[in-house]
């Protein structure tokens, strides 16, 4: 059984749903282009996954095989109809800002996946682990790319946080004045994407290295 750390690691770092397994890219291309964003959406997702996980640990023993995934569908469906009520009625700018996205979390192939293989096989407090580990995986990288986008494609950063407090928007940090177009266009999320998976390879690479020459040369007792 995996451990408290080794499943954040996993769903942190050496399993990421983003940045390893490639999932859910439609939303995390698209609406990455500010850090409010991205982690409007983050939390959002996380807390479905979370969610998801928990529900469909617990009614796992009572569905038959050939209806598992509509009813998952069911499940993550039911979840998302009441985040987007919940940005509806207390984050109305964050809700029009993010769009058809909140919606489009019912299919993101990365929630689906985390109840097909994990939170279908395992108790339900694991599967919450599992569904947080995750999530929180998904919401840091959007984050992040968000983040980045920003600071290049305008030249600020955590400008509008003030949506997640229910309000329009806020002026953020102005760090310069301007900024490259291309970061807040669908070929900036691309890039932002690979630069972020050659940078967690290259980290890869180089513990993988570290540890090898370690073992290849024990420190004396």
């Amino acid at each position: 059984m995996k451990t408290l750390k080794q499943q954040f690691a996993e769903g942190l770092w050496t399993d990421n749903p983003g940045l390893v397994q490639l999932l859910g890219l439609c939303p995390l291309l698209a609406v990455t282009t500010s850090f409010a964003n991205g982690l409007g959406l983050g939390l959002a997702t996380l807390f479905v996954l979370t969610a998801s996980n928990a529900l469909v640990s617990a009614t796992r023993s009572l569905l038959s095989a050939e209806i598992r995934v509509p009813v998952y569908v069911i499940i993550i469906a039911s979840l998302v109809t009441s985040v987007e009520l919940m940005f509806e009625a207390w984050f109305p700018a964050m809700d029009r800002s993010l769009g058809i996205f909140i919606p489009l979390i019912v299919t993101n192939c990365a929630i689906v996946a985390r109840a097909e293989v994990f939170a279908s096989k395992n108790p339900v407090g694991l599967s919450i682990l599992d569904g947080f580990a995750m999530g929180s995986g998904f919401a840091l990288l959007l984050t992040g790319i968000g983040a980045v986008r920003e600071l290049v494609g305008h030249g600020t950063l955590f400008a509008d946080l003030g949506m997640l407090a229910g309000l329009d928007g806020s002026p953020g940090l102005e760090l310069f004045d301007g900024g490259f177009l291309l970061a807040l266009l669908p070929p900036g999320a691309f890039f932002c994407l690979a630069l972020a998976v050659a940078a967690k390879n290259a980290l890869d690479l180089r513990s993988r290295r570290a540890h090898g020459l370690r073992r290849a040369n024990p420190e004396p007792r």
